[in-house]
């Protein structure tokens, strides 16, 4: 540039001042073109998860009725505002039983819109359709979120926090993928990744007879290695996760039990195998902790020891239709319950609590089985559409070869 302007009889005194001049411009205006660019993708994820947002409700809709009234859509656009407000933790004393009675009170706020607007479906139905909508609910508020804060880029202009989204995106993104995907799956009635635990148990259960101990939780007593091993989960095939803690309560209070196994799915941290299995000590459970705190109350006050079997997959996985690596870790964990078992005694009582929700999962070894079969099937289903894609893709990038 120098050259050039020296042509037309430019000195260095212009050529310095038309360099700070191009700084300044740079300064000033590269932060607003990078923004330009940031809310570009931005407000198209944004957009995606509205369109999914919507595409849920639509869905959640059709699966109440295939035709729904006016009304029926306000209902469930009113219901997908719904919120919970967690309990005041400045005084930690009795914050388990606030937290509990908050989200007794959120399920049958859950019960009852689904009896009012769909008073047709049957129990299980039913626990499937408030499974879709809680799903539903939080893909909702995620997809609010995010137009939140694409809205406050616009306004502020502010680069610092278009950098801070969307460097977040990804991870967003994949969340979000797997709400709009999980959503429909619980809606469904499908068996989910986080469905290992009640698998399993269901599994074991045979053919005995489970009766319902506490709200949505069932129980089978059966002998396994010369021990009396009482076998827990949440009533299925609907979508349920119900009050385990309860439960083991009240099985502790009625039986000496000297030994629980909880088995849950777990999330597995980048680079680990899904499916892959470990086992610890300690309740194996998520969520809010209500159930986890009244099973180590128990333990505690009855010093009983407590083994935990986890089954690694990712978050995404865990509310996506269950994979088949998931699946296949079962004869995994059923070594490690002996294991388990074997630092016992026979005759002992043992408690084996199957955590998770058991949506799609029945309550015997045969719907243990018709399981197996679904996610064999599914499996297949997604292996072909991969390599559909893939002979798609080639042909595509053949074209563009013979076109060059």
């Amino acid at each position: 540039m120098e050259t050039f302007l020296m042509q037309f009889g430019g000195d260095q005194s212009l050529i310095s001042i038309l360099y700070f001049v191009l700084l300044i411009v740079f300064f000033f205006f590269y932060p607003r073109l990078l923004v330009t660019q940031i809310m570009w993708k931005l407000e198209k994820t944004a957009k995606d998860m509205e369109d999914m947002s919507a595409s849920t409700k639509r869905f959640i809709t059709k699966t109440i009725t295939s035709k729904p009234t006016k009304e029926l859509k306000e209902s469930v656009n009113r219901f997908f505002e719904f919120f919970v407000i967690t309990p005041v933790a400045l005084d930690p004393y009795g914050i388990v039983r606030k937290f509990d009675h908050v989200i007794q009170n959120e399920k049958e706020r859950f019960s009852y819109f689904a009896g009012q607007v769909a008073p047709k479906l049957d129990k299980e139905k039913r626990a499937n359709l408030e499974m879709g909508l809680a799903g539903g609910i939080a893909l909702h508020e995620l997809s609010k979120i995010i137009r939140h804060y694409v809205e406050l880029v616009r306004k502020t202009k502010s680069y610092q926090i278009a950098m801070i989204l969307q460097m977040q995106m990804p991870l967003i993104e994949r969340i979000a993928k797997s709400l709009y995907v999980g959503s429909k799956a619980l809606a469904r009635g499908e068996p989910v990744g986080d469905g290992l635990g009640p698998l399993v148990v269901a599994d074991m259960m045979g053919k005995k007879t489970a009766r319902e101990i506490e709200e949505d939780i069932i129980a089978a007593s059966v002998k396994v290695e010369g021990r009396n091993v009482f076998l827990v989960k949440a009533k299925g095939p609907g979508g349920r996760i119900g009050r385990p803690g309860k439960a083991i309560e009240k099985l502790a209070g009625n039986h000496k039990i000297v030994r629980i196994i909880t088995i849950d799915a777990a999330a597995k941290l980048e680079g680990e195998k899904t499916g892959s299995v470990a086992e610890g000590v300690g309740v194996a459970m998520g969520g809010p902790g209500v159930d986890r705190s009244y099973i180590e109350d128990v333990i505690v006050k009855r010093n009983i020891p407590i083994d935990s079997i986890i089954v690694k997959m990712s978050p995404e996985e865990a509310i996506m239709p269950m994979r088949k690596a998931v699946k296949d870790a079962i004869p995994a964990v059923k070594e490690s319950i002996k294991r388990s078992l074997a630092r016992t005694k026979k005759g002992d009582n043992i408690i084996i609590l199957g955590v998770g929700n058991t949506s799609g999962v029945g309550n015997s070894a045969r719907a243990a089985n018709d399981v197996r079969a679904w996610v064999d099937k599914h499996e297949r289903k997604l292996q072909q559409m991969k390599k559909a894609k893939k002979r798609k893709k080639g042909l595509m990038d053949n074209l563009e070869m013979e076109e060059n």
